[in-house]
């Protein structure tokens, strides 16, 4: 189903509220199992959740220490899901990631023959960690999985198992010895999400509980079966047609190219603006978050609260922007604030 073309169906049967109760409550209980280990980051975790039910893959920027990899390892745990962490480096090369075939010889007839050893991407929920260390060649291995699940070998295709998705991690602040993400791969992710240093309250409990005792006993309330379910609910989810044009529009105004309306701090700003999958992203993100905030409709709210993780590694500054200090962030405020909802009974 295309993501940008808005459903009739009104999810009010009583199978579509029993799966949307049950995404809700484990939507709650993953939280609390993760709770467990990880200390704060409320929104963090928010986000990385909503990545789940819609089916995306989603990077994580934040400096070291920060639990990027504990999280996604710990919500591997809490699904049972198999989970694989491959460690970029500079010499990593894309078979170490998708495998390949090695001459093997069969014991019974001696004849040898090419057998395909799958790499780590082989996987539900792949941990690409410290992403940018590895050359561009090697990044774009990533790129058929993230997109279709699936991965080519040799002229050879070969189906990933669902669910499946893909965790990049990211540090901010170490630019020796790394390499910047193609615009490509950075498309693919859904959400750019930073985490920053807690609170002070928190980074105490962070302290207090990593320096003791840890032996937590995680309960696993959903399945990987349940979250394949969960996603196709998520996709079924009705959005109205203001709601859809609003999405729109905030990404339209993002670009300057060929756009004779586009704002003047667009212009001033902005290289490249954010792709068609970021409009579509926007849509399911909202989606996922009505029905986890007990809603079967999307409003603008859920659109405007997405914006950031959505665009933020979208839009391409230039070096006016970067002269003058101007984030992706900012501008993403000045959009919402420029950008105008729809009139009713557009």
């Amino acid at each position: 189903m295309n993501p940008m073309v808005s459903d009739t169906v009104d999810l009010q049967s009583p199978d579509d509220i029993a799966l949307a109760d049950k995404m809700n409550a484990g939507r709650q209980q993953i939280v609390t199992e993760l709770k467990k280990i990880i200390v704060g980051q409320d929104e963090v975790i928010a986000q990385v959740l909503n990545t789940l039910f819609v089916g995306g893959n989603s990077l994580i920027v934040g400096a070291p220490g920060l639990a990027k990899t504990l999280l996604i390892h710990t919500m591997a745990r809490v699904l049972d899901l198999k989970f694989s962490r491959i460690q970029f480096t500079p010499d990593l090369m894309p078979s170490d990631i998708t495998g390949t075939d090695l001459v093997q010889e069969d014991a019974a007839t001696g004849r040898r023959q090419m057998v395909f050893a799958p790499g780590p991407i082989f996987a539900n929920i792949v941990l690409a960690d410290e992403i940018n260390r590895t050359p561009p060649k090697t990044q774009s291995a990533l790129l058929e999985a993230m997109q279709e699940h699936r991965v080519t070998v040799q002229g050879k295709t070969y189906q990933l198992s669902e669910p499946f998705y893909v965790f990049a991690t990211q540090n901010p602040i170490e630019l020796e010895g790394t390499y910047p993400l193609p615009e490509a791969q950075l498309d693919r992710f859904m959400y750019h999400i930073i985490i920053e240093h807690p609170p002070y309250d928190e980074e105490l409990g962070v302290v207090r509980t990593t320096t003791a005792i840890q032996n937590p006993q995680l309960e696993r309330p959903i399945s990987g079966d349940d979250l394949v379910e969960f996603q196709r609910l998520v996709r079924r989810v009705p959005v109205s047609e203001p709601v859809m044009r609003h999405a729109l529009d905030i990404v339209r105004a993002t670009r300057s190219k060929n756009n004779p309306d586009a704002k003047d701090y667009i212009q001033k700003w902005v290289a490249f603006g954010a792709s068609v999958r970021a409009a579509q992203y926007l849509v399911l993100g909202g989606k996922a978050r009505a029905l986890t905030s007990g809603r079967y409709h999307v409003n603008f709210d859920d659109i405007r609260e997405l914006a950031h993780p959505v665009l933020r590694h979208r839009i391409i500054t230039n070096f006016h922007a970067q002269s003058e200090g101007v984030t992706t962030d900012a501008i993403v405020d000045r959009l919402l604030e420029s950008v105008p909802l729809p009139r009713s009974g557009m």
